[in-house]
C-alpha cells in the first residue's frame, strides 16, 4: 500500500514529521520575524497575499524543495514526484484553506457587533456599512471556494496514482498472490476502495490536525472573555480545556462502543468474496454454484451483515446521543457569561465558531468512525497480499472463522 507510492515508507514519514517539526520551529523562531505584521484593520481578501503571508509561501517551498530534493537523492522512486510533492501540496492548500477559516471567525466579531449595534439602536448604523461587511464576507468566500475545488481536483488525481502505483505493485507479484481468497477482489476493488477512502480520510484528518493548531491559539485568547465554567468555576483557559476533555472523553466512549466492528467489516468482505467467486465459478461450470452451496454462502453473508448493523445500532446510539448533546454544550459553558453580559453578540459568535472549530478537530475520529472501520477492514485485506509478498505468516484474522450467532 505504501512502499509501491512512497520511498521507503518508515524512513520516509519519520523524517517528514521531524522536518516539519524543525520547518515549524524555525518559522517561529526566526523567520517569521522577519517581515513584520502589518496591514490595514480589519479582514478581507489582501490578508491571503499580504508581506507575511507571500513570505510564508516562499519559506514553505523552500522547504518542501530542500526535503523533497534530498529524498530524491537518497531514495529514488519513480513515484515521487506525486508522493512527495503532491502530498506537500495538499498540506499546503489544506492549511490556506484553514487560514480561511481563522479570517472568517475574525470577520465574526465586527459583522455581529455591528448587527447588535443595528438592532438595539445603541449606534448609527448604515445600509453601506452592513453590505460592505458582507463584501468582504463575500470576498473571502470566493477564495475558499476556487481554492477548495482545486484542491479536491488535484486530490482526486493524486489518489488514483496512488491507487495505480499499489496497482502495478500487486500485478508484478501476481503468481504469488492469485491463490489468496478473493485475490482479484483485492486487487481490483480493495485498491479502489483504499484510494477513494483515503481521499476522505486523509485530508479531513490533514484538515482536523491544522485546524486544531490555528484555532487552539484564537480560543485561548477568547477564553479571557470567559471567567468561569458551570460547576467548575475559574481556571485557566477554561474554552480549552472544556473543548479537550468534552471532545477525548466522547471519542474514548465511542471507539470502545465500536472496537469490533472492524473485525465484523473484514468478514464482510470476506464472505461477500466467497459467495462472488462462486457465483463466477458456476458461469462456467454446471457443478458449481448449486442451491445448496449458493444457499450455505449466503446465509454467511446475512448472519454477518446482521451482525454487523446490531454493531452499529449500539455505536449509533452512543454517536448520536452524543452529537446531540455537542450542539448545546458550547452554550453551557458560555451560559453564566451570557447572563452577566460580559461579552457582545460578536464575541460570542467568535467564541461559539473557534471552540466548534477545536471541538471537531477532536473529533475526527468520531465523526469518520464509520469510514475508519472500512479502512482498517480493507487495510487488513491488503495486508494480506503484501505477507504472502515478502514471504510473512498471513495475519491473524486471516484464518479466523466468522462468528456463527450475533
Amino acid at each position: 500500500m505504501f512502499v509501491s507510492f512512497f520511498p521507503r515508507p518508515k524512513p520516509f514519514f519519520l523524517s517528514a514529521i521531524l522536518w516539519t517539526a524543525l520547518a515549524m520551529a524555525f518559522w517561529y523562531g526566526f523567520a517569521g520575524n522577519l517581515i513584520p505584521q502589518s496591514g490595514p484593520g480589519g479582514v478581507g481578501v489582501e490578508i491571503f497575499w499580504s508581506p507575511l503571508s507571500l513570505w510564508f509561501d516562499l519559506y514553505f517551498a523552500i522547504c518542501v524543495a530542500i526535503f523533497a530534493g534530498g529524498w530524491v537523492v537518497f531514495a529514488p522512486h519513480p513515484w515521487a514526484p506525486w508522493s512527495i510533492l503532491g502530498s506537500a501540496l495538499i498540506l499546503f492548500t489544506s492549511y490556506f484553506q484553514v487560514q480561511v477559516s481563522v479570517a472568517i471567525n475574525t470577520w465574526y466579531g465586527p459583522f455581529y457587533d455591528l448587527v447588535q449595534a443595528a438592532l438595539s439602536k445603541s449606534k448609527p448604523v448604515t445600509v453601506e456599512q452592513f453590505y460592505s461587511e458582507l463584501s468582504t464576507f463575500a470576498g473571502i468566500a470566493l477564495v475558499a471556494v476556487v481554492v477548495g475545488v482545486m484542491t479536491r481536483f488535484f486530490v482526486s488525481h493524486y489518489i488514483f496514482r496512488w491507487r495505480t502505483a499499489m496497482n502495478d505493485f500487486y500485478i508484478a507479484h501476481w503468481q504469488q498472490l492469485r491463490t489468496i481468497e478473493g485475490a482479484s477482489q483485492r486487487v481490483q476493488e480493495d485498491t479502489m476502495r483504499f484510494a477513494t477512502t483515503m481521499e476522505g480520510l486523509g485530508v479531513n484528518l490533514i484538515s482536523a490536525v491544522l485546524t486544531l493548531l490555528a484555532f487552539l491559539p484564537v480560543l485561548v485568547k477568547l477564553s479571557s472573555n470567559v471567567t468561569a465554567l458551570p460547576l467548575i468555576g475559574s481556571i485557566p483557559y477554561p474554552l480549552v480545556f472544556a473543548a479537550v476533555i468534552w471532545s477525548v472523553l466522547g471519542t474514548g466512549a465511542l471507539a470502545l462502543i465500536g472496537i469490533r466492528l472492524p473485525g465484523i467489516e473484514f468478514f464482510n468482505q470476506r464472505v461477500e468474496a466467497a459467495y462472488r467467486k462462486e457465483l463466477v465459478l458456476g458461469e462456467d461450470d454446471r457443478a458449481r454454484a448449486d442451491p445448496p452451496t449458493v444457499t450455505e454462502l449466503f446465509g454467511a453473508i446475512r448472519r454477518n451483515y446482521f451482525r454487523l448493523y446490531l454493531n452499529f445500532m449500539y455505536f449509533n446510539i452512543g454517536r448520536i446521543v452524543y452529537l446531540q448533546t455537542d450542539v448545546i454544550f458550547p452554550y453551557i459553558l458560555l451560559g453564566p457569561t451570557i447572563i452577566a453580559g460580559k461579552i457582545t453578540l460578536g464575541s460570542m459568535n467568535q467564541i461559539l465558531n473557534a471552540f466548534t472549530q477545536v471541538r471537531t478537530s477532536f473529533q475526527y475520529l468520531i465523526n469518520s468512525w464509520s469510514t475508519i472501520v472500512e479502512l482498517i477492514s480493507i487495510y487488513q485485506r491488503l495486508r494480506g497480499f503484501e505477507a504472502k509478498i515478502s514471504g510473512e505468516p498471513l495475519p491473524s484474522i486471516e484464518t479466523q472463522a466468522e462468528p456463527k450467532s450475533l
